[in-house]
């Protein structure tokens, strides 16, 4: 290996989530789930986006926590009400027990401050779904409606992925993930991110520097497509303005240009070089070799 493979292992070491940060991560979502449970009849409980895909960034915040509320339970008319009454009725069980809570367009946000490393939770109240495709019924309040969803689904998808990708997918994403935050989230939610690295990253997957030029040339224009739900049930996952998608596409060229150069520094030997491109992108997730 080379000093470029070497920081991109370092890369992809920086970006696992320590045996500390789990612990941590397990004690608060263990004990918010408990907490509703106790006020709440609640059917099922688990963990869903990019944290149970492993596909977080770090510092990690807005780990998701599905909250299934029980279809016969004391909660169940809830379902009949526009969006924002769950979310304010899951509000005040959650702020009985932490001094930070906001409601958000579809969650409830606990925030334990921006210098933990375990910076906050987004607790999802839902319902099971009867019709064809299963999954479950979410609020949102932006559309003042119930969409369909279906995170158990997501993960089956992200994991074979993986698996075909010779186990490098799910850095992968995180490192796309982390370029994006370091460019200040140009390109959101991040999950759109990695619905479109299902579709753009063919196998065999190459080497790490090559297929993340690759990913933002073709994401630069992919940025303007609807890319619907995996799953497909909820709405498309690129919710965003024109505006936005511009400003996304201006973003992903920039970070192409660094890519490029980088690329070029190590195939004319400047790896050290090549390395410093890299870590305009990357910044502290990136340690020198």
């Amino acid at each position: 290996m080379g000093y470029v493979d070497d920081a991109f292992a370092n890369l992809r070491a920086t970006l696992e989530i320590t045996r500390t940060e789990s612990r941590l991560a397990i004690r608060r979502h263990h004990g918010i789930r408990d907490e509703v449970r106790e006020e709440w009849d609640i059917d099922d409980d688990f963990l869903t986006g990019s944290y149970r895909r492993d596909t977080k960034t770090k510092k990690l915040k807005d780990v998701d926590i599905f909250v299934v509320v029980d279809s016969a339970g004391a909660q169940a008319p809830l379902r009949t009400r526009p969006p924002r009454a769950i979310l304010d009725a899951l509000a005040e069980v959650l702020r009985r027990h932490h001094d930070e809570v906001t409601v958000d367009r579809m969650a409830c946000t606990v925030s334990f401050g921006s210098d933990e490393e375990i910076m906050s939770f987004d607790v999802v109240p839902a319902f099971k779904r009867t019709g064809a495709g299963g999954g479950y019924e979410i609020p949102d309040t932006v559309r003042d409606g119930w969409i369909a969803t279906n995170p158990k689904r997501h993960h089956e998808l992200s994991t074979a992925k993986n698996k075909a990708c010779d186990e490098k997918f799910v850095p992968f994403v995180k490192m796309i993930k982390g370029i994006n935050r370091e460019l200040g989230d140009p390109v959101t939610p991040s999950f759109l991110l990695e619905v479109m690295a299902q579709d753009l990253v063919k196998e065999p997957f190459g080497r790490y520097q090559d297929e993340v030029r690759w990913f933002l040339a073709t994401a630069a224009e992919a940025v303007y497509d609807p890319w619907p739900d995996p799953a497909g049930l909820g709405p498309d996952v690129n919710a965003m303005t024109t505006a936005q998608r511009d400003r996304a596409e201006e973003a992903l060229t920039g970070a192409l240009a660094i890519a490029e150069e980088a690329v070029r520094l190590e195939d004319d030997g400047q790896e050290r070089a090549a390395v410093e491109q890299w870590r305009r992108l990357f910044a502290w997730r990136m340690p020198r070799p």
